[in-house]
């Protein structure tokens, strides 16, 4: 039976109306300091801080991956999902994170529990080169339900930009090239469909022939980190565009520009993982691309010229990348000849 994203009790189009009445809701507080270059809609919110610097702020979680952390009893790389899912959104406009702070809600007390999110917290901020300067820890037994260790993670980056470094999408042209850089796997993204799928056939601590891997092990490994090697290209290069992949998968693109295609013609093979969900949830290519990542966490767009430098730069850091595609005339994502929906 074909188990799609809405069967997992995500519905997308419900999504997209929600988001809608936000962007309507908060698009007013716009107008209560000067400033404000960017609220809703791209991947960080933007404020201009005096005449050449703009503060960059994100806020996320790991979604239903703290389900997956709950059932192995392992707390030690959640964390790092945190910290990566906040920071590699917030390079995406051109600012380097400095600094974060972390909200965790949990069940009941547990100084084992939080002292190992937090080693992960921190295992993710050396690597992305932030302080985390405070945070806060609830406990709601009463909204945090379920499993005796329960908990949610969630944490806000602040990044800092020269004003004319900015990458905001707007320089994207026809002909432009897509870089796609390799992920570790599921990252912290579509895990509400991959539980439903894989735990229905599977045991959280079984060892799946396919994998080489345990699924725990599998399902755990933390997102990566891309700080470092983006910061790097952008100190050395022209760069027109920055996505992180994440929920909504390669629709993503469309929130540099909607007003161009971005044609996605060479990706790499998926890791087994991706080909293990599509198997069991019997999903097209068209669902898969428009809920994972699919193997490329983060894709960068330059000029061909460029292109061969983006991808010895990420190769330096210990990161695969390659040319997946090209901007061309039109509209919208496509996987081929595929059309995938719109964020």
């Amino acid at each position: 039976m074909k188990i799609t994203y809405k069967d997992a009790g995500i519905d997308l189009e419900k999504v997209k109306t929600a988001h809608r009445a936000i962007e309507e809701l908060i698009s007013v507080t716009h107008g209560f300091r000067e400033g404000v270059i960017s609220g809703y809609g791209h991947y960080a919110g933007l404020i201009e801080m005096g005449d050449s610097k703009v503060l960059a702020l994100h806020t996320d979680g790991v979604g239903t991956k703290v389900l997956v952390a709950q059932m192995a009893g392992r707390f030690d790389t959640i964390g790092i999902d945190c910290i990566a899912m906040n920071v590699n959104d917030v390079i995406c406009v051109g600012a380097e994170p400095i600094a974060f702070v972390d909200y965790i809600a949990v069940r009941k007390p547990s100084e084992k529990l939080t002292n190992e999110i937090v080693k992960g917290l921190v295992k993710g901020a050396r690597e992305a080169g932030v302080a985390i300067i405070g945070g806060e820890t609830a406990v709601m037994p009463d909204v945090i339900t379920g499993h005796k260790q329960a908990f949610d993670l969630a944490g806000t980056v602040i990044g800092m930009a020269p004003k004319d470094r900015l990458v905001l999408g707007d320089k994207i042209e026809v002909n432009d090239v897509i870089v796609g850089v390799e992920s570790s796997g599921l990252h912290s993204n579509g895990y509400s469909l991959a539980r439903k799928v894989l735990l229905r056939k599977y045991k959280i601590g079984q060892k799946i022939r396919e994998l080489n891997n345990t699924l725990a092990d599998e399902l755990l490994k933390p997102t990566r980190i891309y700080v470092k090697p983006v910061m790097d290209i952008l100190e050395k290069m022209e760069i027109n565009g920055l996505a992180h992949i994440t929920g909504g998968a390669f629709t993503k693109l469309t929130r540099l520009r909607d007003d161009v295609c971005f044609k996605l013609f060479d990706m790499p093979e998926p890791q087994p993982i991706f080909k293990l969900i599509q198997t069991h949830a019997k999903l097209d290519n068209k669902e898969m691309y428009s809920t994972f990542n699919m193997g490329i966490g983060f894709c960068v767009i330059v000029r061909d010229s460029t292109a061969d430098d983006v991808i010895n730069n990420f190769k330096k850091y210990g990161m695969r990348s390659s040319i997946v595609g090209k901007i061309m005339d039109g509209k919208g994502v496509y996987i081929g000849k595929v059309r995938l929906a719109q964020e």
